[in-house]
């Protein structure tokens, strides 16, 4: 039975994941090490022990020996228990949040999270939840999904960067205006007008719309940016 460095942490829901074929990492510094020396996108998979979709996803996914060698050869992957580390797993779904606002139009989340992160900078530029094993209802498989980012990554390496510093504008001008709102002398009137500017950074001056392709419209978004213009 394959058995990877997951057998020796300490969290149980990791250590279920300790006889994937998946060469798992925790969160840490020997898997950013290695992202960066290899130039390979961090692939993060956030979980928990009682979570149904996350024991689906290893079931469908993680014990594949096809999608194990897929996510050795393009990313360097690393399993988090949002139990262990709330505060990795915070960060995670705010990106998720914020990604799935700017490609689908509105934020979701949920668990088991799948990101991928940039190794220099440890921007996430990609988020999700669960993808299946087989494409349908609109959703591609995770097989498909792992392709196409190491293909973005490959061939479009600025856009994707550029992807990764829209969320992360996005996920602080969030957190700003969390520790904002909890002084009460600051008002909602200077919170929406900090976001307004932080929602300029990455407003894509020469296609239109934020952030990179796919695109919908954020009305809400350009009521905000007109109402401060100027």
């Amino acid at each position: 039975m394959t058995t990877n460095r997951l057998a020796r942490e300490t969290s149980p829901y990791l250590r279920q994941h300790a006889h994937n074929p998946v060469d798992w990492f925790a969160w840490g510094d020997e898997a950013i090490a290695k992202a960066r020396a290899e130039n390979k996108p961090l692939f993060v998979s956030v979980g928990y022990s009682t979570c149904y979709w996350c024991h689906v996803m290893e079931r469908e996914s993680f014990e594949s020996e096809e999608i194990a060698a897929l996510l050795a050869r393009e990313f360097v992957s690393v399993k988090v228990d949002r139990e262990e580390r709330p505060d990795i797993d915070d960060v995670m779904m705010s990106a998720c949040q914020v990604y799935t606002s700017m490609t689908e139009g509105r934020a979701s989340g949920g668990w088991p999270l799948t990101v991928f992160l940039a190794p220099d900078t440890l921007r996430p530029f990609f988020a999700g939840t669960y993808f299946p094993p087989s494409p349908g209802h609109g959703r591609m498989s995770f097989a498909q999904l792992l392709e196409a980012i190491a293909d973005a990554w490959r061939e479009r390496n600025s856009a994707v960067r550029k992807q990764g510093d829209a969320v992360f504008a996005a996920v602080q001008s969030a957190v700003d205006a969390s520790s904002a709102a909890s002084n009460s002398e600051v008002t909602l009137n200077e919170i929406a007008a900090r976001t307004a500017l932080a929602l300029q950074q990455y407003e894509d001056k020469e296609n239109g719309g934020f952030g990179g392709a796919p695109k919908f419209p954020q009305p809400a978004w350009l009521e905000l940016m007109h109402a401060f213009a100027g």
